[in-house]
């Protein structure tokens, strides 16, 4: 049986413990405290009692104490706090995606991390004890670092049974588009070549990134060129190795006017693809300009369709369009004209052509772009039976989608700038932001809200790290959902 133990110690202070007496010897079973006041003696005393009250003997000769939830802030010390509840509703949805069937843990916190603070690998290992208290050893890293690369495949293969299952996915339709990331550093070499620079940095070395989401934005697919590789020869390779393998028959694709050349539309043709893509009107020949102005109807929503060798090319008009067309042109015009009058400050400008020594407006441009005035063209190959104008023009104004997509991943989840210098690296970073925007695409998909509101959301629930120092135990205490956490786990179909 326990007892309490009030006795005097050295500096003067009362000292209060719990003791059992064993062949007619006591024996401390547990040093409560010390205290100077009966206020702190008292509180003392509660301690101890409670933990007698929890006792329970085990058999056949053990003892050991069994303590409920009470905690003495006195006898207690605050240690930090985890964000335990942002980790669990991550790899609950890694689970449901199927990522956790092939990759390994160290991989799938990985994304976890990219997700809640993009930062470089071995930066992210560091991070995944601070907020989770997730060890992985660095060496582990580069032990298996080299091995992810060989799931591209099977990971593409689980997104798009993911998407068939969750967003009904059929391969019919696919938005298609390029970006390029490029590196903290000046060397090229055979994958990090200067280009073109959506980023404007066209001095330092860049990678191309095409990307291929379903029609609601998800991410389904993507390849890596070097960064020297002009955007219209991406699609073809990228296309057609994704119908070669998924064994793909009906399939159409939307890009933008940058993908368009008369090439690309022979390849396309000739591989069965159907199409949807931007059309550069200003480059149609003068004769082609001129069918679609007399034939056009300029009210908004009125569109014709002319068969050129390009496809079927549709062009509609609004209204909104033509008045920023216009103003574009009249700014246009004027730096033109500016340029004419003041001829030392000259540069080069649309309107504005040389003749001798002297610049005169190219009045011949300034009447072919007024007849485009208000004019958007579009290129396909289906039918009007299969799909209408209207339909051909929605599904291009989608291509939004797919920017989005990759301002996830640029800003979001910070892709770009890379700061690996070798190829496997490389394609690695990239695999892990792929995995971690697959996963933020569904999160947005699925809540209607941003996964950087997502994220600072899920971290108001925290798990605060508490010590007992009457029982040596950690005790985690979790803050209480609020309304917008019951609300995403409801969404999200979450196991909590």
């Amino acid at each position: 049986m326990f007892h309490i133990r009030v006795i005097k110690t050295g500096s003067g202070a009362l000292a209060v413990q719990v003791v059992y007496y064993h062949n007619r010897k006591r024996v401390i079973f547990k040093h409560i405290g010390s205290g100077q006041t009966e206020e702190e003696i008292l509180v003392l005393k509660l301690v101890a009692q409670d933990l007698i009250n929890k006792f329970v003997p085990t058999l056949p000769f053990s003892e050991q104490p069994k303590f409920g939830n009470l905690l003495y802030l006195d006898q207690s010390e605050f240690l930090g706090v985890y964000y335990l509840f942002i980790h669990e509703v991550l790899c609950e949805l890694i689970s449901k995606i199927g990522f956790d069937k092939i990759c390994k843990r160290m991989l799938i916190d990985l994304v976890v991390m990219r997700i809640v603070e993009p930062a470089s690998k071995m930066r992210s290992i560091e991070l995944l004890d601070t907020y989770f208290g997730i060890k992985h050893r660095r060496q582990s890293y580069y032990k298996s670092a080299p091995h992810w690369l060989n799931l591209k495949s099977e990971i593409e293969n689980i997104v798009v049974d993911f998407a068939k299952h969750n967003y009904e996915f059929n391969y019919d339709l696919l938005f298609y588009d390029v970006t390029t990331l490029y590196f903290e550093t000046f060397e090229e070499d055979e994958l990090r070549k200067n280009g073109f620079s959506k980023d404007n940095k066209s001095q330092q070395p860049q990678i191309l990134v095409a990307l291929m989401v379903s029609k609601e934005g998800f991410p389904i697919a993507y390849e890596i060129f070097p960064g020297n590789t002009f955007e219209g020869h991406t699609i073809i390779p990228t296309v057609q190795n994704f119908i070669y393998k998924h064994n793909v028959t009906e399939f159409t694709v939307v890009a933008d006017a940058a993908m368009i050349s008369s090439e690309n539309i022979k390849e396309l043709l000739h591989n069965k693809i159907n199409y949807i893509v931007g059309a550069r009107l200003g480059n149609l020949s003068n004769d082609l300009i001129n069918t679609i102005d007399k034939n056009i109807t300029r009210q908004d929503a009125h569109s014709i369709r002319l068969k050129t060798e390009n496809g079927y090319l549709i062009c509609s008009y609004s209204s909104k369009r033509y008045r920023k067309d216009k103003y574009e042109m009249e700014k246009q015009i004027q730096k033109a004209q500016s340029i004419i009058e003041n001829p030392s400050k000259s540069k080069k400008v649309k309107f504005a052509k040389s003749s001798g020594n002297k610049y005169e407006l190219n009045e011949a441009l300034i009447q072919k772009t007024q007849k485009l005035l208000g004019i958007k063209g579009y290129y396909t190959n289906l039918k009007e039976n299969i799909a209408s104008n209207q339909t051909i023009m929605e599904r291009y104004h989608e291509l939004y989608k797919i920017e989005q997509a990759f301002r996830i991943s640029k800003n979001d989840l910070q892709t770009r700038p890379i700061f690996h210098f070798k190829e496997e690296p490389i394609k690695l970073h990239i695999l892990i932001c792929f995995m971690a925007l697959v996963l933020s695409k569904h999160i947005e998909l699925s809540t209607g809200d941003s996964i950087k509101k997502f994220i600072t959301e899920c971290k108001k629930v925290t798990d605060a790290r508490i010590i007992n120092k009457i029982t040596n135990k950690n005790l985690m205490i979790r803050t209480k959902f609020n309304e917008q956490i019951i609300n995403y786990i409801h969404l999200l179909n979450l196991s909590h």
